[in-house]
């Protein structure tokens, strides 16, 4: 006797095993931001010339941040 609540196992329909495999994909964090982004909070694509800095035709520089204890 299965009710009706236990159709659909974890809120997943379409999904017959709790564990599927699927991994959430999770976007790759640049590991620095230029200084441009820094100061405006802006999401860098941490290439050599950014994006934000491209479109804003202004040089793109990287300056690593020292690690405060």
């Amino acid at each position: 006797m299965s009710s009706p609540q236990n159709s659909h196992r974890s809120g997943r329909s379409g999904h017959d095993s709790d564990d599927d495999g699927y991994v959430p994909r999770t976007p790759r964090r640049t590991p620095m931001a230029c200084t441009f982004c820094r100061g405006r909070k802006l999401k860098c694509d941490g290439r050599p010339t950014c994006a934000n800095c491209n479109k804003r035709n202004i040089p793109c520089n990287y300056v690593p941040v020292s690690a405060q204890n």
